[in-house]
């Protein structure tokens, strides 16, 4: 018996990879598919992206704040005063390819993802889904795709408005309140920070936001068991959202060339 039970967690770990995977082929194959439900893309557009923006700014700002204090710490303590005018290209790298996109994807995934599953997931156990199935409607062209492709559209411009505002809020409390050499600290900024670092945490939020989505909706169909079943669905929704985007940005930061200057 207790050879069974890993074994029993391994092929239970496989067929819900195997169930995701073909939810995300379902949706790609419904992709371009008409019609094509343009008030629902609507919809999602705006609650993925226009009422994530108050959460965005402020996981932006404090985490541009707290990079920049401790930056600025150490390389007062070892680098020695006067060299913390020489950080802003670090910061600046730092908050474009790694910490905004991954804050800013954790956050949508508790915001959005769960949101995405608790709806999906009343529908089902409130037999709606059924009901789309009766009059002929495509749930998966209805219900996903919409809800992908605002992710995939969305989660790049929270990603680069979470940019904008990290890197100001650490410019300002490295310059404005700790006194650091504005004109070395904005010149090397630019002199060191290519337009590929930027893109590449927009590439990451593009493949995050369809993953949140995706995982919503696959839990929210996969809901069972009324309002308690709802429940452990944006639990595992917020879960699984959260360690996937921590997994593949280590794997897309692999795969995605450091720089694109030659030499």
């Amino acid at each position: 018996m207790a050879n069974l039970f890993p074994n029993a967690l391994v092929l239970s770990a496989f067929e819900q990879l195997g169930s995701v995977g073909l939810l995300f082929f379902r949706t790609m194959k419904n992709l371009f598919r008409k019609p094509r439900e343009h008030q629902t893309l609507l919809q999602q557009l705006e609650e993925v992206g226009v009422r994530s923006l108050p959460v965005v700014s402020l996981t932006a700002a404090f985490g541009g704040l707290v990079f920049g204090f401790q930056m600025y710490v150490g390389l007062h303590r070892y680098v020695g005063p006067g060299s913390e005018a020489y950080g802003g290209p670090i910061i600046t790298l730092s908050l474009a390819k790694e910490l905004i996109p991954i804050l800013v994807g954790l956050m949508i995934s508790g915001r959005v993802g769960s949101s995405m599953a608790a709806e999906i997931g009343t529908m089902k156990i409130t037999e709606q889904i059924d009901a789309l199935h009766s009059l002929g409607a495509n749930p998966i062209r209805y219900l996903v795709v919409p809800r992908a492709l605002a992710g995939f559209f969305m989660m790049p411009c929270l990603v680069l408005y979470g940019d904008i505002i990290g890197i100001l809020t650490a410019y300002f409390y490295n310059v404005m309140l700790m006194g650091v050499n504005r004109v070395i600290y904005v010149q090397n900024t630019l002199t060191y920070l290519e337009i590929w670092d930027v893109a590449t945490g927009l590439i990451k939020a593009s493949v995050f936001g369809v993953v949140i989505a995706i995982v919503g909706c696959w839990q929210g169909m996969e809901t069972e068991g009324g309002a308690e079943g709802v429940g452990r669905a944006t639990t595992r929704t917020v879960v699984i959202s959260s360690i996937s985007i921590l997994i593949l940005n280590f794997f897309i930061s692999k795969l995605l060339p450091a720089t694109l200057r030659g030499g």
